[in-house]
């Protein structure tokens, strides 16, 4: 259909979580292209690797709609894990727009904003589980789903173009442990009413049946923990309030009292009680006292179940934590699952639990301990014959599972299909859905809590000097550049071995810096930009020779 510079459109457009799974941030315009109005739903991170050395946040990028902040009726967040708000705190600035929560996400949203220096300087909406919210031509009505935190929310997004059924993270649990079950009956009756298009999660679409129900996980809990004799430790995420809880009731139902470990597990709990939740159980002992309980009458509820090196179970298996101990005859549960990418921090975690004497189990040799928080493929076939969508959008997945999410939706029958990539503007209507435009859409880097490019210079010179090394060179120059002193050089990173010991390399580094000063005319000696050029040359040339690499090479001159 041919765009319509006055014409009336719905439009989506993801910025984050579309082409990874974590960091959503999705926008929805409604108007025509030079005056639409618009909200967003969720604003969250993602998590730094083995790429990104010194960053541990990544934010998405919101360069597009932040020149468009004006335009911004509100942040509707679905629920309170760190990739749906985890970038509140550090982009909101730039977006300026209020913000609509339910009880529990507000709790965790004041803690990080006041974190962020931005206590009483936002707009924070509290809006009542099932409740509605109408921004200009928007008018959202808040689902009620089940996922593995409290107060998950799907949305329907009414228009005047037609109604989006945002699902944010769901699955289809008939025996939650917290909150309410899923409210088929609203999307049923939005199914009859007419869905335009359901933007929905795609996590496990690539695994047949259902993800399982946390009532079965707390049942496998308490029969796993009641067979355990000394301390035993349990990791899970602290978000996972559902699994705290089943953790929590599985210990005392055998006798154990709990003790969290961890900033994040005392944030949640506090957040959870906050709202109602985690009621008729006992006082938690606190990390000091906890070592004067006896072994078999104890657990441990800890954070660092991906082998994060600051988190409580990392220090506990160094040795390091200052009133956690695992040894000869104690047990630590992995109720959790590895996320892509963390496998050796974690296998070198469990290694380092094993090597203290520390049995362990997971969900690999104790199938039930652990269920996913997203829906299967079963489960995602009953949301689309609830909602009858005309257009399926997947999001909140990579590549590969918007792709196989988008074909399992055409096999459902849907009869449109869009599967977008960060930055892709979707037309939803009028006419048939279209990706009709292409705006910016990165990440930035959370560097020493500075907000940087993902392609600052800073985080390029530390993968370089992390794959190559770096070498020093100093000199101390007269005031005719001839050498007073040097050139003295360091290595740092570096291969050595007898037959060339590393104190004989630095000496031949040394004399290729100084064949390089002498190679320099007078008047290039008086430049220190030329002298420390020429020593740099020379030396990462030599570096290249010596070990096949070529370092970060930074050359300091001295004048007398």
């Amino acid at each position: 259909m041919a765009a319509n510079k006055t014409q009336d459109e719905l439009v989506f457009l993801p910025l984050g979580g579309s082409n990874e799974i974590g960091m959503n941030f999705n926008l929805y315009g409604f108007g025509p292209p030079h005056a639409r109005k618009w909200i967003i739903v969720d604003l969250g991170v993602t998590f730094g690797d083995l790429t990104t050395p010194g960053v541990d946040l990544i934010l998405p990028d919101p360069t597009f709609i932040e020149e468009h902040a004006d335009d911004i009726l509100g942040i509707v967040l679905t629920h309170a894990h760190e990739d749906h708000i985890g970038a509140v705190a550090w982009l909101w600035p730039r977006l300026r727009a209020p913000l609509y929560a339910t009880p529990f996400t507000a709790f965790l949203l004041r803690e990080k904003l006041r974190e962020g220096g931005l206590e009483g300087q936002v707009e924070i909406n509290v809006v009542p589980l099932g409740g509605r919210v109408t921004l200009g031509p928007f008018e959202i009505d808040l689902i009620t789903l089940t996922h593995s935190i409290p107060e998950p929310n799907g949305l329907s997004i009414r228009t005047p173009l037609g109604t989006v059924l945002h699902t944010g993270d769901w699955k289809i649990d008939p025996d939650p442990v917290l909150g309410e079950a899923t409210d088929e009956t609203f999307i049923r009756q939005l199914g009859d009413e007419g869905v335009l298009a359901m933007v929905c999660d795609s996590t496990n679409v690539f695994v047949e049946g259902e993800s399982g129900s946390e009532a079965d996980v707390r049942d496998a809990l308490a029969r796993l923990i009641g067979e355990l004799k000394g301390k035993v430790a349990v990791a899970c995420f602290a978000s996972n309030v559902a699994r705290m809880d089943s953790v929590i009731r599985a210990a005392e139902a055998n006798g154990r009292r709990v003790c969290l470990v961890g900033r994040s597990m005392h944030r949640m709990a506090a957040a959870a009680r906050s709202v109602g939740l985690f009621t008729g159980l006992k006082d938690f002992v606190n990390e000091s006292e906890a070592g004067y309980f006896p072994a078999d009458s104890i657990l441990y509820l800890c954070t660092g179940s991906q082998g994060e090196a600051r988190a409580a179970l990392s220090r506990i298996s160094d040795g390091t934590h200052p009133h956690v101990s695992l040894g000869k005859g104690d047990s630590c549960v992995f109720s959790s699952r590895v996320i892509p990418g963390n496998e050796i921090a974690i296998r070198n975690l469990q290694n380092r639990m094993a090597d203290r004497g520390v049995r362990l189990y997971t969900d690999n040799d104790h199938p039930g301990i652990h269920v996913s928080g997203h829906p299967c493929r079963d489960e995602l076939a009953r949301m689309y014959a609830w909602a009858r969508p005309q257009i399926a959008i997947p999001t909140h997945g990579e590549r590969r599972h918007l792709l196989e999410h988008a074909a399992f939706a055409r096999d459902l029958q849907v009869p449109q299909t869009v599967a977008p990539r960060n930055g892709d503007m979707v037309r939803l209507a009028p006419g048939r859905a279209e990706i009709i435009d292409e705006t910016p859409a990165g990440r930035l880097y959370v560097d020493a809590n500075v907000v940087v490019s993902e392609n600052g210079e800073a985080l390029r010179e530390r993968r370089h000097a992390a794959h190559n090394g770096v070498v020093t060179v100093a000199v101390v120059l007269d005031g005719r550049g001839k050498i007073t002193s040097g050139p003295q050089v360091r290595a740092i990173g570096m291969p050595t071995d007898d037959d060339y010991p590393m104190d004989e390399a630095l000496d031949d580094l040394a004399e290729e810096a100084e064949r390089a000063l002498a190679r320099l005319s007078g008047a290039d000696r008086d430049l220190d930009q030329a002298v420390e050029t020429a020593m740099s040359r020379a030396v990462k040339k030599a570096c290249q020779r010596v070990w096949g690499r070529r370092p970060v090479v930074e050359t300091t001159v001295l004048r007398l």
